[in-house]
């Protein structure tokens, strides 16, 4: 048993959530996740609050980190190189914008990018479901 009951509810509902949700969803609802984390740091840069724009920072970097990681290169060949390239490039671009004078145009385009990516995981996801291309999900709204 972990000694953080914060970190065991967290893995709880983790491991809950990945027997319910299917897992092209949840790519998406993870890119949903990183986008929200963004749009919080960078109101908390503006506010001057760097130490919360940077923990939002973090957590975006960490569910890119973890896109990454759990591609299957096997399964996947370019496609999965290619969607590490370009997790590990939104990484960096994160991390090169924080804190800079243009953060707010950069965050922006990191944005948008993750937001075009999010709504192709939701198109393959619908088209998958539905056997056919329909409109992307869009639960994300806010």
């Amino acid at each position: 048993m972990m000694h953080n009951p914060m970190a065991y509810m967290a893995n709880q509902a983790y491991r809950g959530t990945a027997t319910t949700v299917p897992p092209l969803k949840a790519v998406a609802m993870l890119l949903g996740g990183t986008i929200t984390f963004l749009q919080k740091s960078l109101a908390a840069q503006e506010a001057k609050r760097f130490e919360e724009g940077h923990d939002y920072l973090m957590r975006a970097t960490a569910i890119l980190r973890g896109l990454s990681h759990n591609l299957d290169f096997t399964r996947g060949g370019d496609v999965a190189e290619r969607l590490f390239q370009t997790y590990n490039a939104m990484i960096l671009a994160n991390l090169k914008a924080y804190g800079r004078p243009h953060a707010r145009q950069n965050f922006g385009r990191i944005i948008a990018g993750l937001t075009e990516l999010r709504e192709a995981w939701e198109f393959v996801d619908g088209t998958v479901r539905n056997g056919k291309p329909g409109p992307a999900d869009s639960a994300r709204r806010g």
